[in-house]
């Protein structure tokens, strides 16, 4: 196996066992999931091949592609998947009987826009009994769970207006919108999140 330079994230280096532990057990029974914004591709090529009985379907923006394909082609696994092109905003679900969805910091630095689209997206999609998984950083009332999250959030929206770290019951409301049900909010290294949705019909 040949090893080169790769895209890569400390962040998903030190959360992916914590995010592992919590979504093995939860995909037990599940077959096929997509992941929505694969970034770098080390959490899919990590947590696949943990997870035989389940296709994990990679996607990103097609810029995107290049170096989640390394990680793919450095780390193989059978039922890890190639990354399909999706933009949330524009997107059709995929083919495949998908029941499971999940997203790592992603809703923070997509406009709100595109959050809503994720969400329709999704509920649209997930049949009866499908999750969805989404990590990342919340606020909750308004208040930040952190000094270095509140300082996160500042970055993010000099870098991009349309940018920042998302308010709990907003996100829930629109998961709501979409008949997905809160199974689990829980709390997760350096401050972020794990929430657990169920579509419900």
């Amino acid at each position: 196996m040949t090893f080169r330079d790769k895209p890569f994230s400390q962040a998903c280096e030190n959360n992916k066992a914590p995010i592992f532990a919590l979504l093995a057990p939860l995909l037990q029974d599940k077959t096929h999931l997509l992941e929505i914004g694969s970034g770098t591709g080390q959490h899919a090529a990590w947590f696949a091949p943990q997870l035989p009985q389940l296709i994990w379907q990679t996607s990103d923006l097609i810029e995107n592609h290049p170096g989640i394909l390394q990680w793919l082609e450095d780390y193989p696994a059978a039922n890890l998947r190639a990354p399909i092109e999706l933009n949330v905003a524009e997107a059709e679900w995929p083919d495949g009987s998908i029941d499971a969805v999940y997203t790592a910091n992603t809703a923070h630095i997509m406009a709100w826009h595109e959050v809503e689209a994720m969400f329709h997206f999704v509920s649209s999609g997930l049949p009866s009994n499908g999750v969805f998984c989404l990590y990342g950083p919340l606020k909750y009332a308004g208040e930040h769970s952190s000094e270095s999250n509140r300082f996160f959030d500042l970055k993010l929206r000099e870098r991009a207006a349309h940018r920042g770290i998302r308010e709990f019951h907003e996100i829930n409301q629109l998961a709501l919108n979409g008949s997905l049900i809160l199974l689990d909010d829980h709390a997760m290294p350096a401050n972020n999140r794990l929430l657990i949705w169920q579509k419900s019909t």
